[in-house]
């Protein structure tokens, strides 16, 4: 469903959630997810500019959420390299699949496409973080 991008962002972003306040350098990061650190530099540079995490350089310096994890949506994480929300493409690929001029997957795909949407602006990192908490538990 998501591109290995967008997985990317979050994995890391619901990382950094079950992480303390202290910034988390991209080695461990990167080690910890097992992603390649040259692919998870960019990610996580994307995720700055798009104000999802910040980035502090030098000697005790890493990324960090930007927000507490309440208030980020799984859409704020995915939506710059994924479009899930309101422009999604023809399940069939084809150019022009509207409502007046839909494919054979067309109203099916609709519904399923909202439920997705839907699903990822409503649910936060919060909701996601501390699964391996309670998964030890």
């Amino acid at each position: 469903m998501l591109s290995q991008t967008a997985e990317y962002a979050l994995r890391t972003v619901v990382f950094l959630a079950d992480r303390s306040e202290a910034p988390v350098r991209i080695d461990e990061i990167a080690a910890a997810l097992d992603i390649p650190r040259n692919y998870l530099s960019k990610v996580l540079y994307r995720l700055a500019q798009e104000s999802v995490l910040t980035s502090t350089r030098g000697q005790g310096g890493g990324f960090r959420l930007a927000s507490p994890a309440e208030r980020i949506r799984l859409l704020d994480v995915i939506e710059p390299f994924d479009h899930i929300g309101s422009q999604r493409r023809c399940l069939l690929g084809r150019a022009v699949c509207t409502d007046q001029r839909a494919c054979e997957a067309h109203e099916a795909w609709k519904e399923v496409g909202a439920r997705v949407a839907a699903f990822f602006a409503g649910t936060t990192v919060a909701d996601l973080a501390g699964g391996a908490a309670r998964r030890r538990r």
